[in-house]
């Protein structure tokens, strides 16, 4: 991977739509060495995956978990990914053994959704942060 690659990547991560005829305009490429040059980042693991992210309104929340250490953290995450509204899973090390991160339409969903967490096999303590404003 070179520098024209990583302002490949940079210009997508902005706009993953973003036409390959105007990234090459950017690069001082043609559409096909870029078209190239971006089949070769998929074909090397460099680019995962293209995907798209959308406002989801409602409310977010950040719960922080301990789990007991009879149970595996692996077991606790596995069954966290089955809670409605679970958006992600973080093993982590610290004070918490997990940070999930949830999207509700409203609090008393999310009031639910944190309750569901509460009482899964393993969990033995959450401390739950509401986020109030996303910045990037």
């Amino acid at each position: 991977m070179d520098v024209i690659d990583e302002e490949i990547i940079k210009l997508l991560k902005e706009n993953s739509r973003r036409a390959f005829g105007e990234i090459g305009n950017s690069v001082n490429l043609s559409e096909a060495a870029v078209r190239r040059r971006v089949n070769k980042l998929v074909d090397t693991g460099k680019i995962k995956k293209f995907t798209i992210e959308i406002e989801e309104g409602g409310a977010s929340a950040i719960i922080l978990v301990s789990i007991s250490s009879s149970v595996p953290t692996s077991q606790v995450s596995n069954d966290l990914k089955k809670v409605k509204g679970v958006k992600s899973i973080y093993e982590i090390t610290g004070q918490y053994d997990i940070v999930t991160i949830l999207q509700a339409p409203n609090i008393a969903n999310m009031n639910n959704y944190i309750d569901d967490i509460r009482s899964v096999e393993g969990v033995t303590n959450t401390n739950t942060v509401i986020v109030l404003s996303k910045v990037v």
